[in-house]
């Protein structure tokens, strides 16, 4: 757990959003309650105009029948499209586009809907790291915790101005900029890992996010030098670099405590967001 991490829970319950005048609304009329969402980003790495620069939250409408449609419709399962349609629909600021949203700030926006739409736990099936059993877990949503990216005192790491951050690399000494990724990033990525699927030209690996969110590497952009250099970093810098960035990075802290009982293995692991998130047991 980080140190600067804070207790993430849905946030203050806005006045409720009214549909219609009072003279027009029928007796079955339901007014769909809102609520503020904290952002791990603060705001604080978003453009000057960006709708959400410098700004701590952001409110939402609770989940509606409607948003579920979204949420299970096939064509848009189909396209990828599915869960940014639904945050689209909830955000309340028409001008937010939900590509354009830091990982860490979309994931904020997803827990808080869960937790309004279905309540805190979460039963989804976990894979035991140590015998391999996989059997079904709850976890409290109510417990993540959130960290603004301010930790990575541990690190060689300058913010810059134009909202990157340079990272030394002890073995190599390169100096690698990087980038926060988006909502847009991470659809890109699962895109390609699903288009070459089929194919088996393509699979995931770690120096696929450390591309994307490469700018620079010793302030050349060159993205075929960066790449190359990338695939023949040591080992130890690679790790470091990943490390690095997961200080840097704002979001949601997903591991919670995990006891196997076949083998009794007790330790934390990561909360799979799998398709169960939407789906109350």
């Amino acid at each position: 757990m980080r140190d600067n991490s804070k207790r993430f829970a849905a946030g203050a319950e806005a006045p409720p959003v009214v549909a219609q005048d009072e003279e027009t609304r029928s007796p079955l009329d339901f007014s769909v309650p809102t609520e503020i969402v904290d952002l791990p980003s603060k705001g604080r790495f978003y453009s000057e105009v960006h709708p959400l620069h410098k700004k701590d939250s952001i409110e939402i409408k609770f989940m509606t029948a409607k948003d579920e449609d979204i949420l299970t419709s096939p064509s848009l399962l189909k396209k990828g499209i599915a869960i940014d349609r639904f945050l689209s629909n909830v955000i309340l600021d028409r001008t937010v586009r939900v590509p354009s949203l830091l990982s860490g700030d979309k994931n904020a926006i997803l827990v808080a809907s869960r937790i309004n739409g279905f309540g805190a736990d979460y039963t989804t099936k976990v894979t035991c790291p140590s015998c391999g059993t996989v059997s079904e877990n709850t976890f409290d949503l109510n417990e993540i915790t959130m960290y603004d990216g301010n930790d990575y005192g541990d690190y060689d790491v300058t913010q810059t101005d134009n909202r990157t951050f340079i990272i030394k690399l002890p073995r190599s000494g390169f100096e690698f900029e990087v980038r926060l990724l988006t909502g847009k990033d991470e659809t890109d990525l699962l895109a390609k890992m699903q288009s070459n699927k089929k194919s088996k030209t393509y699979e995931p690996n770690l120096t696929d996010q450390l591309k994307m969110i490469a700018v620079s590497i010793n302030g050349n952009e060159d993205k075929t030098l960066i790449h190359r250099a990338i695939d023949a970093l040591p080992a130890f810098d690679s790790r470091y670099l990943r490390a690095a960035y997961a200080k840097i990075q704002p979001g949601l802290d997903m591991t919670q405590e995990f006891s196997c009982d076949a083998c009794g293995y007790e330790k934390e692991v990561e909360m799979p967001l799998t398709v169960d998130f939407f789906w109350s047991k």
